[in-house]
């Protein structure tokens, strides 16, 4: 998965689904954290302004041309993640606080970011 190499639909599935996973795990993680429960329900609840920022940052930078690319596409999903998610958990009254902020850009610059070096590495081997 290089951005070398030709982009196939299971290439950007698999992105794809590796962003929302990981999205999915830091609300989990986020929640558990905190003490708030695991449902389904709680996880959308607190996963979905991010999930949605993750989805404007596959559009607007054309994710599926090269999905596993650390730059320019890891790096906008990221930032659509953060800047969306944070957006939208102002405009609906959910928390924003800095600290919160830094944590979650760190912790999903790990796990978007992550993923995409790792895959990276692995192809130049």
């Amino acid at each position: 998965m290089t951005s070398a190499s030709p982009t196939t639909a299971r290439t950007v599935a698999v992105a794809a689904v590796l962003d929302i996973v990981c999205v999915l795990v830091f609300a989990s993680v986020g929640r558990r954290s905190h003490d708030e429960g695991l449902t389904l329900a709680g996880i959308a609840e607190t996963a979905w302004p991010f999930l949605t920022g993750t989805a404007l940052g596959w559009l607007v930078i054309r994710g599926w041309q090269r999905p596993a690319a650390l730059f320019p596409t890891g790096l906008a999903v990221w930032v659509a993640t953060v800047v969306v998610g944070m957006a939208l958990r102002k405009l609906t009254g959910q928390g924003t606080a800095i600290s919160f902020v830094v944590v979650a850009s760190i912790a999903t610059a790990i796990v978007l970011l992550g993923w995409r070096g790792v895959a990276a590495a692995l192809a130049r081997r």
